[in-house]
């Protein structure tokens, strides 16, 4: 029955740890996550992603929260949610992926039914999960134990589209293993659930999803560099043709964080690995990736053509946002840490501010220090808007020119700030 599944969940960051709560407010789940500082955490009460409430994780009493992995044991319907990122070389990385395959094949038992929720290329799932599956636990994909592939769709910080409002694609690699998925993901996602035909099919929309978001975002980059040889401001343009009902509501940026900038590689090093070598997405990419080096030589010309000009301006530049997106704490893949990179290379002296960053993850992650206090910055020439938080898009006109140093400049990356207000009081203002 499945209403008898035993669920665990195999990781409880960003995606496992609301997938683990939601489950628990209906059925016994065992919560899995090999760093025993983060079960801790969780215990007391604190999620450090904020994607889960003190108050939600205290009231969900049937969520047993262990980083012993023979408590899996305990389980038959296994959901794997792990970080799959890139290396240096944009080369995908299943090696926590396969470290999570490692751990649920040693307790694996007849009967079993193991979901992969993290993000691959297609075919990973069947190619590279299920050999370790059966390595580990010395039994039979098919006959012994089965899988099946349903990829998350969280989107970190955000209320609205949460976990069980978000329809749910599922697949299988029976037909009856796919029934089971189906239902037990029912269960507790009220938009519903699609069965994709196969475990491909769910693989590869997944990626694909990430992919358009990648490409629409590198259009309106490219667009911003274009308009900037023609003293066009983009956002104007933007609006004007926002107009029309058909026109898609992109808007230029820095795009890091653990989907968008990463999923396309993970299709495009299949698809290398089968011969072909896709054009289109993988231009998307590069310009995405070279954005942030493109806003800070557009901030340098801007500064050595503005007033104050030459050795004797100071070299302090303020980078206002550290996170991936707006007022969250997730800080992989930040594109922020691209911005600080290419100016220390010109010489400059950057200090880093995010209200929501943890500064110990920051530092591990980037070696990077960051502050949580705007008052503890003292005042630059240059002030870059990285990260649309809340905090930067109420700053009033005290605040601006207690971060600003004579003839300063403000680079507003999400065109969040007033700009107005910046000129009005005395600086110069520029954004995509």
């Amino acid at each position: 029955m499945v209403e008898q599944r035993k669920v665990a969940v195999i990781g409880l960051g960003y995606v496992g740890l609301p997938l683990a709560v939601a489950f628990a407010h209906k059925r016994s789940v065992i919560g899995f996550d090999i760093n025993p500082r983060r079960i801790e955490e969780l215990k007391r009460g604190y999620d450090r992603t904020d994607e889960v409430s003190s108050d939600e994780l205290k009231a969900v009493s049937a969520l047993d929260l262990t980083a012993n992995p023979h408590e899996l044991a305990r389980a038959d319907f296994h959901i794997v949610a792990v970080p799959t990122p890139v290396d240096g070389a944009n080369i995908p990385d299943l090696t926590l992926l396969k470290r999570a395959s490692e751990t649920v094949g040693r307790i694996l038992k007849r009967g079993d039914i193991v979901v992969y929720e993290s993000t691959v290329y297609p075919g990973a799932t069947e190619e590279d999960c299920i050999p370790v599956l059966e390595k580990f636990s010395g039994l039979k994909f098919g006959t012994d134990f089965t899988v099946g592939y349903s990829p998350e769709r969280i989107n970190p910080g955000d209320k609205e589209h949460s976990f069980t409002k978000i329809r749910k694609v599922v697949s299988g690699s029976d037909e009856n293993t796919a029934d089971v998925v189906a239902q037990v993901y029912e269960s507790v996602v009220e938009a519903g659930v699609f069965r994709a035909r196969n475990i491909k099919t769910a693989e590869a929309a997944k990626v694909i999803e990430n992919t358009q978001r990648d490409l629409n975002i590198a259009l309106v980059n490219e667009l911003a560099m274009i308009f900037e040889r023609m003293d066009i401001n983009t956002y104007d343009v933007l609006a004007a043709a926002g107009t029309k009902w058909n026109f898609l509501p992109f808007k230029p940026g820095l795009v890091g964080g653990h989907c968008i900038g990463v999923d396309p590689y993970y299709l495009t090093h299949k698809a290398q690995s089968l011969g072909y070598h896709p054009q289109v997405i993988l231009a998307g990419r590069r310009i995405n990736d070279g954005f942030a080096s493109w806003i800070v030589q557009k901030a340098i010309k801007e500064m050595m053509n503005g007033p104050g000009l030459g050795g004797t301006r100071d070299r302090t530049v303020t980078i206002l946002g550290m996170t991936f997106k707006e007022n969250i704490r997730d800080v992989r893949n930040s594109k922020s840490a691209d911005l600080v990179r290419s100016f220390r290379d010109y010489g400059f002296e950057v200090q880093i501010h995010d209200p929501y960053a943890i500064p110990e993850e920051v530092h591990e992650e980037y070696g990077m220090e960051i502050v949580t206090d705007l008052a503890s910055l003292k005042p630059a020439s240059c002030v870059v808007v990285a990260v649309g938080h809340g905090v930067y898009r109420n700053l009033d006109a005290s605040a601006v020119r207690a971060l600003s140093l004579p003839d300063a400049l403000w680079v507003d990356v999400k065109c969040g700030v007033d700009a107005r207000m910046v000129r009005d009081s005395g600086f110069s203002y520029w954004s995509c």
